[in-house]
């Protein structure tokens, strides 16, 4: 199969689709790979890189399109990469499409097969293409949520761990999940006072025994947040529906209980946000406020840290895009079902119910798409 790598457009981001050590693979699969020049720049990966692993390197993004079967990316395409998409191409990426409309009609035109990293399941029902990137981004939250705190970014002006004396900042993670765990590790190691909420028992009690106490679990529900959130420094948004739109967990009317200077840390945002008054931002200008507190909502976090991101996720892709290429889309989903549920679009058809409710938009099965 002939794959293609493009560099990624949108504002500030900096990982690659495939890294190097990925490319050496495809090509011994017998696969033709193409690499835009300079994709992997931002992750620290040469021209040279990939052309020593077999890569032909392509001049152009319109190139890279134009001449390959499947294209490997890491964020949703863009407008402009939308339009160079066209039927019977594979498209393999993350792609959010529940709260983005203008992309899902764009796909649907196009023709492509589009399968997206975020609702690839596994045998324990977990995300495991999710689950590399909600590692790193759970584990930035506390970091950037830090600094945001920070006076001169407009915060309260709270350090994370306090002083002797001074108790430390109050930091509550809503989702116990793979994001809100790997934040919870690190504002403990920052010395804030944590909270976990989440719907979860048997979670709560996994946390509750992997901290050994050293934070703070409670069920989630609208009364505990509402009650919470007045007493936080920080609040962390960490909860996911997959691939839905985020349930909104905090209004604008309540941000005025909190105290000014507080920050929102937003990790949904790519799924819509998970507080009302939430919208992306970019690495370039990553904060905002409203009615006197803080949000940080940008929507590529993992991209802050180019390299260590790019090197997780081609280790989770790598077994799929290898089945996706060696059996072809059809014959990869109808053996792993785990794959099948990553299908969101085929030939002008939604495949993935949750957006189509998100949307308002008819969605069919991916075993009725794999049947067209």
């Amino acid at each position: 199969m002939k794959i293609g790598c493009p560099k990624e457009i949108k504002p500030q981001e900096f990982r690659v689709g495939m890294t190097p050590d990925a490319v050496r693979e495809a090509v011994a699969h017998g696969h033709e790979v193409t690499v835009e020049t300079g994709a992997g720049g931002g992750a620290g990966f040469t021209d040279a890189d990939y052309a020593s692993a077999g890569a032909r390197i392509g001049a152009t993004a319109e190139e890279v399109f134009a001449t390959s079967e499947m294209i490997v990316k890491v964020k949703e395409p863009q407008a402009v990469e939308r339009a160079r998409l066209r039927k019977g191409q594979l498209l393999f990426t993350y792609l959010h499409l529940a709260p983005d409309p203008d992309q899902t009609r764009d796909l649907l035109a196009s023709g492509v097969t589009a399968i997206a990293y975020e609702t690839v399941t596994d045998a324990r029902g977990g995300l495991p293409l999710l689950a590399p990137m909600s590692e790193v981004a759970g584990r930035l939250a506390p970091q950037v949520g830090a600094w945001t705190l920070q006076k001169a970014n407009g915060g309260r002006g709270v350090l994370m761990g306090g002083v002797p004396g001074v108790a430390p900042a109050n930091v509550i993670i809503i989702g116990g999940g793979v994001v809100g765990t790997a934040a919870a590790r690190v504002a403990v190691g920052m010395g804030a006072r944590v909270t976990v909420l989440d719907r979860s028992i048997p979670r709560l009690s996994y946390l509750d025994d992997i901290f050994h106490g050293k934070l703070v679990t409670q069920y989630s529900s609208a009364g505990a947040v509402a009650d919470l959130i007045p007493t936080a420094d920080m609040v962390i948004g960490a909860v996911l529906v997959p691939g839905a739109a985020a349930p909104k967990l905090i209004n604008r009317a309540q941000l005025a209980t909190m105290k000014p200077g507080a920050v929102l840390v937003d990790v949904a945002i790519d799924q819509g946000g998970c507080f009302e008054t939430s919208r992306a931002t970019t690495h370039q200008d990553p904060i905002y406020t409203v009615d006197g507190i803080l949000h940080y909502c940008v929507a590529n976090m993992p991209g802050a840290v180019a390299r260590t991101s790019t090197q997780a996720l081609g280790n989770a892709t790598l077994p799929f895009l290898l089945a996706l290429a060696d059996k072809g889309w059809k014959a990869a989903c109808a053996d792993n079902p785990h794959l099948k549920a990553g299908l969101n679009i085929h030939a002008g058809h939604l495949t993935y119910a949750a957006v189509g409710e998100a949307l308002g938009l008819p969605a069919i099965t991916p075993d009725e798409a794999m049947a067209l």
